[in-house]
């Protein structure tokens, strides 16, 4: 049943998104993992967080890299973990805390799908540098959005209302959390990914190392 359900969610949300922001975006990546792959494009309307994650790929900020912190129904992070961040930083103090300032477009919201930088709880919403993470999302129903309107003193538009009650997502990390991306393709994969057993801690009981190319077309 589970498997069923992966599938039609994926199929749901490629049919709903992937034509008009494949052809309106610049950046495509490919994600190769162990658990097989997923593309994911980058926003042109978050040009700050899109070139910082092109440049560490230049650099090979994201060799060997792992996803390493898991949590079903709600995100699948990789990349630096916070724990690594905060010894790093405390044992470099005079470096001091690295960070992009937060980019928010209400047309980057955290669907099921969503690519996003991971950050600490810093005033600013900045971003950590080289932490990323995707939604796996739970279902949401419009009296969550209504309460959340209230509460964050946001609007969401009516796209992202329909995608919310349609896929579900996190809609509680808009606008405290930068969103620069999402999955087009493969969407299966990175959810087979979020079920996989962890420990107390949120880590894989098994490692998934994942590596990343741009993808090039003519």
């Amino acid at each position: 049943m589970k498997k069923v359900t992966v599938i039609c969610l994926a199929f749901l949300y490629c049919t709903l998104f992937c034509v008009s922001n494949i052809q309106a975006q610049t950046h495509r990546i490919l994600f190769k993992t162990d658990y097989g792959a997923f593309k994911v494009l980058l926003y042109d309307y978050t040009p700050k967080h899109r070139d910082l994650f092109l440049d560490a790929m230049k650099n090979d900020v994201y060799r060997a890299a792992l996803f390493n912190r898991v949590i079903e129904n709600f995100v699948v992070q990789g990349g630096e973990h916070d724990v690594d961040i905060a010894k790093r930083e405390a044992a470099q103090p005079a470096l001091g805390k690295r960070r992009l300032a937060g980019e928010f477009d209400q047309r980057a919201f955290h669907k099921v799908g969503a690519f996003g930088a991971g950050r600490d709880d810093n005033p600013e919403k900045a971003s950590f540098l080289n932490q990323i993470y995707f939604v796996v999302g739970k279902p949401v129903r419009a009296e969550d959005l209504d309460s959340l309107e209230k509460k964050k003193d946001i609007s969401y538009s009516a796209e992202a209302r329909d995608t919310y009650l349609k896929i579900g997502g996190q809609p509680r990390l808009d606008n405290d959390y930068t969103v620069f991306g999402e999955v087009y393709e493969g969407l299966d994969v990175l959810l087979a990914i979020s079920k996989v057993k962890t420990d107390k801690e949120d880590y894989p009981l098994r490692e998934i190392s994942f590596t990343i190319e741009e993808i090039q077309y003519p």
